[in-house]
C-alpha cells in the first residue's frame, strides 16, 4: 500500500490551521507534515499540538521555497502520493480521498484542483473579478503555448506521484508564487499526465492572498517562464528548470 502525506506550508495560519487540519480525512493519509516559512504567530506551536510533524524555516524564504522543503521532507519521509492543502481554509479537505485515488489509478501524477471546472463556480465562490480575468487570461495562453487544456493553472491545490517529483527538477525553480506555474511546464516538459477535479471556490475570513500588485508581478513571472519554455522546446535557450 502507498504512503500518503499531506504538506501545508504554512505562514501565520494560527487562526485556520486547527479547523482545516480537523477535516482532514485521517483514514486515507498517513501523516501530515507542516512547514511553517517564518510565522510570527503561534502557526508552530498549535500544529505541534494538533500532532503535525513540522519543519520550521528560521526566517521566511518564500512560497516557493517553503514548497521545496515540503515535497523534500515529503520524499524523505517515504512518500508515494504528496498531496499539498494550505492551512488557510480555502480548499475542501474533503477531496483528498479522490485526489489519491486520480495518483493511484495513474489517471494523473499530476492533480490539480480547479475552481473553474464547474461553470460560474470561481465568481459564485467569491473570486475577485481581477483576479477571475487574469486567471483567464494566463490560463488561456499558457493552454496555447504548452498544447494541452486545463481549466486553471492558478491554483495551489495539488497532489504529486513520487515519480514526478523524483524527475522534475523543482529544487531549481522560484522561490516565488511562480513556483506552482513551473511545476506545471515542467510536467509537460517530462510527459507526465496531468487531471484536474472540481473543487468549490472559498475565500474565508484569515485566508492569504495576493494583493494586486503582488498579482501583477506573478503575472509577468508566468509569462516569462512561458517564453522561457517556449525557447527551450524550439532549442534556443536551454533553462535549467528544463534539462534533465
Amino acid at each position: 500500500m502507498s504512503k500518503r502525506i499531506v504538506v501545508m506550508p504554512a505562514l501565520n495560519a494560527e487562526k485556520t490551521l486547527a479547523a482545516t487540519y480537523s477535516l482532514i480525512p485521517k483514514d486515507c493519509v498517513d501523516e501530515v507534515i507542516l512547514v511553517d516559512d517564518g510565522s510570527v504567530d503561534s502557526t508552530v506551536d498549535i500544529a505541534k499540538q494538533l500532532g503535525i510533524h513540522v519543519v520550521a524555516h528560521p526566517h521566511n524564504a518564500g512560497y516557493g521555497a517553503n514548497q521545496k522543503t515540503c515535497y523534500m521532507e515529503a520524499l524523505r519521509r517515504d512518500a508515494d502520493v504528496v498531496i499539498m492543502l494550505h492551512p488557510d481554509g480555502q480548499h475542501d479537505p474533503k477531496i483528498i480521498p479522490r485526489m489519491i485515488q486520480e495518483i493511484e489509478n495513474r489517471s494523473g501524477d499530476l492533480v490539480l484542483a480547479s475552481r473553474f471546472l464547474s461553470p460560474g463556480g470561481a465568481l459564485s465562490g467569491g473570486m475577485p473579478y481581477y483576479k477571475y480575468f487574469s486567471n483567464r487570461f494566463l490560463t488561456t495562453i499558457e493552454n496555447a503555448m504548452l498544447g494541452i487544456r486545463l481549466s486553471e493553472y492558478h491554483t495551489g491545490y495539488r497532489a504529486y506521484s513520487r515519480k514526478l517529483l523524483e524527475t522534475i527538477p523543482f529544487l531549481r525553480n522560484s522561490n516565488d508564487f511562480v513556483y506552482d506555474q513551473q511545476v506545471i511546464f515542467q510536467a509537460v516538459r517530462f510527459g507526465f499526465n496531468i487531471c484536474e477535479l472540481p473543487i468549490q471556490t472559498r475565500y474565508p475570513e484569515g485566508a492569504s492572498s495576493i494583493n494586486f500588485k503582488r498579482g501583477v508581478v506573478y503575472g509577468l513571472m508566468t509569462l516569462g517562464s512561458v517564453f522561457s519554455y517556449l525557447l527551450f522546446r524550439s532549442g534556443l535557450y536551454k533553462s535549467r528548470l528544463f534539462s534533465n
